[in-house]
């Protein structure tokens, strides 16, 4: 795809080595330096750094092998330039032949669909891939052409779908300040939820268990002393403490968390050594060991304002464990080094009683075929207003202490 859009081109490129790495980085987002945007307001306002829209992400993604047309993502990543071919804006997008690795769920769609003699797939996925974390899509250079450059790149995604004859465009984890751009180009509005922690200028672990009614408060911390039981240490891993051999280890734990859940992990091992060389000091493993050898793992990604949990494996099962490492430990991280919030990745009810709280996620999708455009667009309509009222409920069942708690000990017994 080729297209003038006003002095602008728009084009697509087939991997991230076709892009200029300096030029990528000062997008939005893109790198802890990239700038602020001013586009939306008079006043500018800072684009978190988000690692998985990285340069050094994607290419990891794709100089492994865990990003191919054989795995079924297929890089068209859709790039705006300037008449001096300077980088303005990109959409990291690919074109997948199934509708895994993407949290976002659309196998009913492409069900009715093809029942109705219609070819859901090929179709064209905007994401991090396997990330269920959102971050920008519509990234563009900060600066007054930024709100047009998102217009673009979100015309180039409905364009390229008519160009190939592609059934649909999906860009999911979406930021909501985004949603107005892509619902401008014809994109449909879906939501759901994930549970994230928000940091309140806690200033340490026992600061934030204040905040819980006095049962919850006790709860976690029992949980959390039953985890460590049997002689296990937690460490935190990042920088150059991420050696080849801390990457073996971690990939065993990953490999047999990842075939007893899905069946077919994702990221191949030399995934984990490639961010080891291009991000390691984006990198958090929370380690566990006992009796001198490392048990489990779970490995985080460190963003401008945030911590992302991602994946969890372990060798030996012990009670609670699971919680300690994938979620006290990055609420600890997080305060201690005053991220705003811990995003612990997909679904998950389990997290609420630890301190997680419902939070609305975006996508925006592009259906070609009318007929079945507007019958997503009535299922939507409802799906959202579901999300909506489960959000409401599932706060006011949050741990939180409610306005009228005194906050004494209602349970009766020492903490």
């Amino acid at each position: 795809m080729s297209t003038q859009h006003k002095e602008h081109t728009l084009s697509t490129v087939d991997g991230m080595s076709a892009v200029n790495a300096d030029e990528w980085a000062r997008l939005g987002g893109a790198s802890r330096a990239s700038g602020t945007d001013s586009s939306r307001s008079g006043t500018e306002s800072p684009i978190a750094y988000n690692p998985f829209v990285s340069h050094a992400f994607l290419s990891s993604l794709e100089d492994s092998g865990s990003v191919t047309a054989k795995t079924g993502w297929l890089p068209r990543h859709i790039v705006l330039k300037r008449p001096d071919g300077i980088l303005e804006g990109a959409l990291p997008a690919y074109i997948k032949s199934h509708s895994m690795g993407e949290y976002v769920f659309d196998h009913a769609w492409a069900d009715a669909f093809e029942r109705a003699g219609g070819q859901y797939y090929p179709k064209l996925q905007c994401s991090a891939p396997f990330t269920p974390a959102t971050g920008p899509r519509l990234m563009a250079r900060p600066g007054p052409g930024a709100g047009a450059a998102r217009r673009a790149l979100a015309a180039g995604g409905r364009a390229l779908c008519t160009q190939l004859g592609l059934s649909s465009v999906h860009a999911t984890f979406v930021p909501g300040s985004e949603i107005p751009d892509f619902e401008a180009e014809g994109y449909l509005h879906r939501t759901d939820q994930q549970f994230h922690f928000s940091n309140q200028a806690y200033r340490d672990y026992a600061d934030f268990l204040d905040t819980l009614a006095s049962r919850k408060r006790k709860q976690l911390k029992r949980e959390r002393r039953s985890a460590l039981e049997n002689g296990i240490e937690i460490e935190w891993l990042t920088g150059s403490d991420l050696n080849e051999e801390i990457w073996d280890l971690f990939y065993d734990f990953y490999i047999d968390t990842g075939g007893r859940k899905w069946g077919r992990p994702y990221l191949t091992r030399t995934f984990f050594s490639l961010i080891g060389e291009r991000m390691a000091e984006d990198v958090l493993l929370v380690m566990a060991r006992r009796n001198g050898r490392f048990i489990a793992g779970a490995i985080n990604f460190i963003g401008g304002d945030c911590l992302y949990g991602r994946h969890w494996g372990c060798i030996e099962d012990h009670p609670f464990l699971h919680f300690e490492v994938c979620y006290h430990q990055a609420i600890d991280f997080a305060i201690s080094k005053g991220l705003a919030r811990v995003e612990a990745g997909a679904q998950g009810e389990h997290k609420l009683a630890r301190g997680y709280l419902p939070v609305t996620t975006h996508s925006t999708h592009y259906i070609a075929h009318a007929g079945l455009r507007n019958a997503v667009a009535d299922y939507l309509e409802r799906e959202r207003r579901d999300v909506e009222h489960i959000g409401t409920v599932l706060t006011e069942h949050g741990p939180f202490r409610k306005p009228t708690d005194s906050g004494s000990n209602e349970g009766g017994g020492p903490d």
